[in-house]
């Protein structure tokens, strides 16, 4: 059985999205998850996604990527930090695309901070707009707060979208909802919540606002379960 794409909500921000034989992971922050429910040195990756420096994303990039030889995409100052510790990198910034072999893989803007874990400049913060070979468009907000130009992703035409709703760091509920009506998408799964007190949120209660205000359906996956498309 065919299947278009599979991704996996390891807990907080971290997705491991399989698509066309490849292992994408994004923001791999496992060491010290609480939500996580795999451990660094039991997951596999040929690519690794990281929006954003700061710890609780770029997590064990390094560790994960010299163990199986994946290559990391980020902005390029990140990707500049990372090649610096051994990991190949491919780097990209804001706004820019490239065909890789899983799919046209876009940064697009996000409304968040960068620094890198050892104080380091980290960059612009990105969200992640994938192109699948099947022509699936999966949006992978990132760390952001609402921004207008939301509207122009969902003008792509998304098959889901994938966006914080933990509030504090990040939209909370009231903005995601927002955010769903602008992006348009025809799935959508909220992150980035539930993970520490701070960011606690009644999932349950958001999926109904957006379930009667938009015509998106929502996915409210638990740590370790998996969203299958179609």
């Amino acid at each position: 059985l065919y299947m278009a794409f599979t991704l996996t909500w390891i807990g907080h921000a971290t997705l491991a999205l399989e698509t066309g034989g490849y292992k994408l992971l994004v923001d791999p922050y496992l060491s010290h998850n609480p939500a996580a429910k795999v451990k660094s040195d039991e997951v596999e990756a040929d690519y690794i996604l990281v929006t954003h420096g700061h710890g609780d994303h770029i997590g064990d990039t390094v560790e994960i990527a010299q163990r199986t030889g994946a290559t990391a995409i980020s902005n390029a100052e990140i990707s500049g930090w990372l090649r610096k510790k051994g990991v190949k990198v491919h780097a990209q910034h804001l706004g820019g695309g490239f065909n890789h072999p899983f799919g046209y893989l876009k940064l697009t803007l996000a409304l968040h901070g960068s620094g890198l874990p050892d104080g380091s400049y980290g960059g612009n913060p990105a969200g992640l707009l994938l192109t699948t070979n099947d022509d699936d468009k999966i949006y992978m907000a990132g760390d952001t707060g609402l921004f207008g130009d939301m509207q122009l992703i969902g003008e792509e035409g998304l098959t889901l979208a994938v966006i914080p709703i933990g509030d504090n760091y990040t939209m909370g509920p009231n903005d995601a909802l927002r955010a769903v009506k602008m992006l348009t998408p025809q799935h959508v799964i909220p992150v980035h919540y539930n993970t520490f007190d701070l960011i606690a949120q009644d999932a349950d209660a958001w999926a109904e606002r957006v379930t009667a205000e938009t015509d998106a359906k929502v996915h409210l996956i638990q740590p370790g379960e998996q969203f299958v498309y179609p």
